[in-house]
């Protein structure tokens, strides 16, 4: 593509454009698109497979990692899953227009405030092709437009999605830009969508600590972002040893290559000598390298792939099977070291001690934070959200898995009767 900024300047202005028929678009051409394109996912699985097996062998010919690997990789359950929460999406209630807090002034106005679409949504993301259709899912039912730019190493399964969805929309009787999958893999690109205020009202990233640094530096459109997933579980002297080995397992080992996987373990000093060695039975079969502390270490000695952490350990997402193991003395120094190195995204206590728990819930300053449950669970399919558009670990506008909700904003509505202010 010679002209980088012409093209993204035309993919720009037909979005704003689609973005002004969305936000009038009732609810049955929004629900009905989804469903179209949850039944065009499911017919077209194979093709769906086929494209992403192009993808899959040029990554290993170029020597992506096993932790990318398995971000790009569509399953037959991710093909099901990206089906289903469109439907999810499609029973929740639509949000735009939705008029709360409505109060009468002394003067006899009412002053309340109505749910409203942010706009023109840019996503940019690496490997994840889930993510096309779960992007587009949330921006059709907020009544969002939405440009999607994903990696290069995902480019032939995210144009099959995008015909999917192009397909689905236009046959709702929606604008067929109301979601446009960039079709460059030209890095310009990129720069381009995060300065283009004119046309993108919020860049939303979802991809590693290398992008995000670099829109935090160059981008001129606001962000909803998060920058790593430095995920704990705290195992109480008040655990149930069951459920600390149970949590403390799927955390780490389900995937390794997600942000809601956990990166660091605590355990309380009561309790470290019989939890700890069970615990490295289950990872010893994953072959889960172990960085402890001087404690953990005395206690796990014999332990196959056994490091000593470094200051660095208690501050690094891993994405792969190395975890980071500490015995702390009790809640307080485990709440102490998560709000120092945690990344504020997913956090969990094992305890049986309710006001542990509470206290847990309270003072632990994350976007999620749970109670006897895997940090696996942070996720927008999970909580019920449909899909999620990214997770968010700042404190403005969205926190924590962005959903419906999210992808909009509030704007006050007056009703009068004629007053005039005095």
């Amino acid at each position: 593509m010679d002209n980088i900024e012409h093209y993204m300047n035309e993919v720009g202005q037909r979005a704003r454009q689609a973005s002004r028929a969305m936000a009038k678009a009732d609810s049955a051409a929004k629900n009905l698109a989804l469903s179209l394109i949850a039944a065009a996912i499911r017919r077209d699985a194979d093709i769906l497979r086929a494209a992403n097996q192009q993808d899959l062998d040029a990554a290993r010919a170029n020597g992506l990692t096993e932790a990318m690997l398995d971000r790009l990789t569509l399953s037959d359950k991710a093909i099901a899953t990206m089906a289903e929460g469109l439907e999810q999406i499609v029973s929740l209630s639509d949000p735009i227009g939705e008029i709360s807090n409505m109060k009468y002034r002394p003067t006899g106005i009412q002053v309340g405030q109505m749910r409203v679409p942010l706009g023109v949504i840019g996503i940019i993301y690496e490997a994840r092709p889930n993510v096309t259709v779960d992007a587009a899912g949330l921006c059709i039912k907020s009544g969002n437009a939405t440009i999607l730019r994903g990696g290069s190493e995902a480019i032939n399964c995210n144009q099959a999605l995008a015909r999917l969805v192009k397909q689905g929309l236009a046959e709702a009787g929606l604008p067929e830009d109301a979601v446009q999958v960039v079709e460059t893999t030209d890095r310009a690109a990129v720069g381009a969508l995060i300065t283009m205020t004119e046309y993108v009202d919020v860049i939303v990233p979802r991809g590693g600590k290398g992008l995000i640094e670099r829109l935090i530096k160059e981008a001129k459109v606001p962000m909803i972002k998060h920058l790593d997933g430095i995920c704990h579980v705290y195992i109480d002297d008040k655990a149930d040893s069951r459920k600390a080995l149970d949590v403390a397992f799927n955390a780490k080992c389900h995937r390794y290559g997600t942000c809601n996987t956990m990166e660091t373990l605590l355990v309380a000093r009561a309790v470290a000598p019989q939890i700890l060695p069970p615990l490295a039975e289950l990872y010893r079969v994953k072959e889960v390298e172990l960085r402890c502390d001087e404690e953990s270490h005395a206690i796990l000695a014999d332990y196959p792939q056994l490091a000593v952490a470094t200051e660095e350990d208690w501050s690094t997402e891993y994405l792969a099977p190395i975890l980071a193991v500490k015995v702390v003395a009790d809640v307080d120094e485990a709440i102490e070291h998560i709000n120092r190195y945690s990344s504020q995204h997913t956090d969990s206590i094992i305890t049986e001690d309710y006001t542990r728990a509470m206290r847990f819930l309270r003072e632990v300053d994350s976007a999620s934070v749970m109670v006897n449950a895997s940090t696996r669970f942070a996720d927008g399919f999970e909580y019920g959200l449909g899909a999620e558009i990214g997770i968010s670990n700042d404190k403005l506008h969205a926190r924590g898995p962005v959903g419906l909700e999210g992808l909009t904003s509030l704007k006050y509505v007056v009703l009068g009767q004629g007053q005039v202010r005095q």
